[in-house]
């Protein structure tokens, strides 16, 4: 092979020779990819997107909008026609002077174009020049769209711009420069690996495509991952209860008990050593309990909301006062888990039950009446095409849920690693947080239906009441001493949505954080990093921009500052106590074996 002065690569005839050798071994991987396509098990269409309704009403509101203003419609076909013939002059007169070159001015940057050669090659840099113009043009038609409502609006920007990320030169063989420099420089090996890549992904999830972030043979629970020393105290049909062992000699009196999302596993709180938090709060002198959530199968059809907060919630406060001998605990809640955390508050209130000394919430939403980035998805159309999966499957597959969030992010979860992975034909990075937000679980069908239509859909328990139970449950009613942590680009739960659920519980003694980043690595933020701050602000009555334009910013973790709050809400030290007691035998090691349950149907 040969490298030219403007970077390209030229093949040898013998490297010609071995490239076509490799490239026949894709005609035997294309038996296999065939047999996982025809296996597929498929899922509702609904779920791919709008249906057609939305996209008749953007035409019919471009045809009214061209009728009402021309002059407005015929701006923009005529900026698009002439950027387009201009970009095409051009390079036609590049061509004309006898020139093999990129023009002067290269066009913006991107990151998804970081090869020199979409700047200094022709080809390349007239494709991507083309394509920023198409999106630009696609973009522009959207914004002003004027006569669909703001709901219909988000959402067709929404796929517009799924549209445009979707179409990106990057994502093809022929027009992605790295991809192909790979194949010459690998023989054709890369395209081979990266097929092979692509099926197994296939295979992994019932012909789904959802692409593996993180190499799943780097890590093993217990081994180098969710290694903090503990024991499974308690076991029913909804949870494990691991309690950890303490690392000092005394601990707090009150124990405090996490209830992590059963969207995914409870080991986010405790990776590695180095960005656990379980291991950092059983250093600083708490007894510290879990709950390891069952994966549901489809014989969890009809497992609700008011399971997980009888069999879940209640079920290890009960059990955490028991083996300690405390009338209290303190309890967090993460995410779905910290919703779910403000129903049991409200449900403890009304039966009088004063089990929960004070509460923690990370990244939790409690009022839903701002859906963010979930509107596209919270639509009846939608729910609708959930339901009929769930109908179908008895649970919400956890692949579902995982395609759903990663769209969130398309180009970075995936776009970005599919290139990598069947364009280069790359191993996935030995990563701890992407191995974890690769082990999902699937959500019982009621319960998913219950959240969706109840929670999100008509925002019942910052409304009128979400009855459970027997019980209609406010916000309100939650009265006990609360920190809530929120994450400044949180792009599932909006810091200032959590913010505004806050606002509206009952209790007098709030607390609010707000920590830089997002959803996980804003929480998972070890003093020893150093790497976000947080702000704080303790005047909760003022609206979110405000709070935020007052809020005193500090460098580093938020875990001392949570800790020193936790600290004064823990009572007394008292001897430290080993996982268990003479009702509660071990029943296994941490992290215990329902966590190493894998999603299936």
């Amino acid at each position: 092979m040969t490298t030219k002065s403007d970077g390209s690569v030229v093949p040898s005839g013998e490297t010609l020779e071995k490239m076509t050798e490799n490239l026949k071994k894709v005609e035997v991987l294309s038996e296999r990819l065939q047999r996982v396509i025809t296996q597929r098990q498929g899922h509702n269409p609904a779920l791919d997107g709008p249906n057609q309704e939305l996209f008749g009403r953007a035409a019919q509101a471009y045809w009214a909008e061209m009728m009402s203003n021309p002059a407005k419609v015929l701006e923009h076909q005529m900026s698009y026609w002439s950027d387009t013939m201009k970009h095409f002059v051009q390079a036609q007169q590049v061509l004309a002077q006898g020139k093999l070159a990129a023009p002067e001015d290269p066009g913006p940057k991107d990151k998804r174009f970081a090869n020199p050669l979409w700047d200094t090659h022709p080809y390349f840099n007239y494709i991507k020049q083309q394509y920023l113009i198409n999106a630009q043009a696609l973009q522009t038609a959207v914004q002003d769209v004027t006569e669909l409502d703001e709901l219909e609006k988000t959402r067709l920007n929404y796929f517009a711009q799924q549209i445009v990320d979707m179409m990106s030169p990057t994502n093809f063989l022929a027009t992605n420069p790295d991809a192909l420099e790979k194949a010459i420089e690998t023989e054709g090996q890369s395209l081979v690996q990266g097929l092979e890549n692509l099926i197994s992904d296939l295979e992994a999830n019932n012909g789904e495509m959802v692409v593996k972030l993180a190499d799943e043979n780097a890590f093993e629970l217990g081994r180098n991952i969710a290694t903090t020393p503990g024991k499974v105290v308690y076991r029913n049909r909804m949870m494990e209860l691991v309690q950890y062992t303490p690392s000092t000699e005394q601990v707090h009196k009150t124990p405090l008990v996490i209830f992590p999302p059963w969207i995914n596993k409870f080991y986010i709180l405790d990776l590695k050593a180095q960005n656990s938090l379980v291991k950092w709060a059983v250093e600083q002198g708490q007894t510290v309990f879990i709950v390891s959530w069952i994966n549901p199968d489809p014989t969890y059809r009809d497992i609700g909301m008011e399971d997980y907060i009888e069999d879940g919630y209640l079920a290890a406060i009960r059990e955490v006062k028991e083996i300690c001998g405390e009338n209290q605990v303190n309890a967090v809640g993460y995410c779905i888990a910290g919703t779910t955390l403000a129903l049991t508050l409200s449900l403890m209130k009304q039966r009088g039950d004063k089990s929960i000394k004070s509460a923690t919430f990370f990244t939790a939403l409690t009022d839903f009446s701002d859906q963010g980035e979930f509107t596209p998805f919270l639509t009846n159309d939608f729910i609708d095409g959930i339901e009929a999966e769930i109908e179908d499957k008895g649970v919400l597959p956890s692949v579902i849920m995982a395609r759903t969030f990663s769209f969130l992010r398309s180009n970075d979860l995936i776009y970005g690693p599919a290139i990598k992975s069947y364009m280069m034909g790359q191993s996935p990075p030995a990563f701890d947080l992407l191995y974890w937000n690769g082990d999902g679980a699937n959500l019982p069908g009621k319960m998913a239906m219950q959240y969706l239509r109840g929670l999100c859909q008509r925002n019942e328990l910052a409304g009128d009441g979400f009855e459970l139970l027997g019980h209609k449950l406010t916000l309100a009613d939650i009265d006990v001493p609360l920190c809530a942590v929120a994450c400044e680009t949180d792009h599932i739960a909006a810091w200032k949505d959590s913010y505004r659920g806050i606002q509206q519980m009952g209790s007098k003694d709030k607390t609010f954080i707000m920590t830089q980043s997002g959803h996980i690595a804003g929480i998972v933020n070890p003093p020893t990093k150093n790497k976000y701050g947080h702000y704080t602000n303790p005047d909760m009555k003022l609206d979110y921009k405000d709070w935020q334009a007052g809020a005193d910013f500090h460098e580093g973790s938020w875990w001392p500052l949570w800790g020193e709050w936790l600290k004064k809400r823990s009572g007394r030290k008292v001897k430290a106590r080993i996982p268990g007691d003479s009702t509660h035998e071990i029943l296994c090691d941490a992290p215990g074996t329902y966590v190493a349950m894998k999603a299936t149907l």
